[in-house]
């Protein structure tokens, strides 16, 4: 897991622009949803094309997040990457961006009948969770899926963001759902990417324009249960 500090500078350009390091008081929990990126065995698992190591090590946070909000009545959100639409819908990606034995083994792996499509073993999915596949980095971009939809019938509209890669998958449908006016938490304790320089640039940046950063036990604690709301 990455052992990151909001820095300095970064506080002090968040405080200009807002007043205060964070500004989320409280989450309530009936309106989030903690969206859970592409932690499958494609970019989790030992030996698969796009293993992420460092994924593996937020999957204990990410558990007790998504425990944590269920039991104060919100909803996770497992999103998947699947192949299935790639070539069509995203084509100059794998042909551009990609050796031809990249683009094979991502098509292969991401297959939804393969192995490396699975969420990651460790992850404790429950019925009840709603579970999303997207094509493209961003699950909120046109074309990708059907996330935007799912979540507003659902009334929500505040997003803590977890899993890999930080500053590919996760950081793309973070800024995509801010500017589709949802409230978005990104979880530092919660995201994993290749390095660590990686991860703290891509929290910088979204801390600095697009919305929050805190740990994992930071959301917990301000996440205000269904019970409770109905009560005040």
């Amino acid at each position: 897991m990455h052992n990151y500090t909001i820095p300095q500078w970064v506080q002090d350009r968040v405080i200009r622009r807002q007043g205060r390091l964070h500004n989320h008081d409280t989450i309530d929990a009936a309106r989030t949803a903690l969206v859970v990126v592409d932690m499958q065995n494609y970019f989790v698992a030992q030996g698969f094309a796009a293993e992420v190591p460092t994924a593996r090590g937020i999957v204990p946070n990410i558990n007790r997040m998504a425990k944590a909000l269920r039991t104060a009545g919100g909803t996770v959100v497992w999103i998947q990457t699947t192949a299935t639409g790639a070539l069509e819908t995203w084509g100059n990606h794998h042909k551009h961006q990609m050796t031809p034995e990249r683009v094979q083994k991502r098509l292969t792996q991401l297959d939804e009948t393969h192995d490396g499509f699975k969420v990651f073993a460790a992850l404790e999915v429950v019925p009840g969770d709603l579970r999303i596949k997207k094509v493209k980095y961003s699950a909120f971009i046109a074309g990708s899926s059907d996330i935007d939809a799912q979540l507003k019938s659902r009334g929500i509209d505040t997003l803590l963001i977890t899993g890999t890669v930080t500053n590919v998958c996760c950081e793309s449908t973070a800024r995509d759902a801010m500017m589709l006016d949802y409230r978005v938490v990104m979880l530092s304790d919660g995201n994993a990417s290749q390095s660590d320089e990686e991860h703290a640039a891509s929290l910088n940046n979204f801390m600095i324009y697009f919305g929050d950063v805190m740990t994992t036990d930071e959301a917990a604690a301000r996440l205000v249960p269904v019970t409770q709301r109905k009560s005040a």
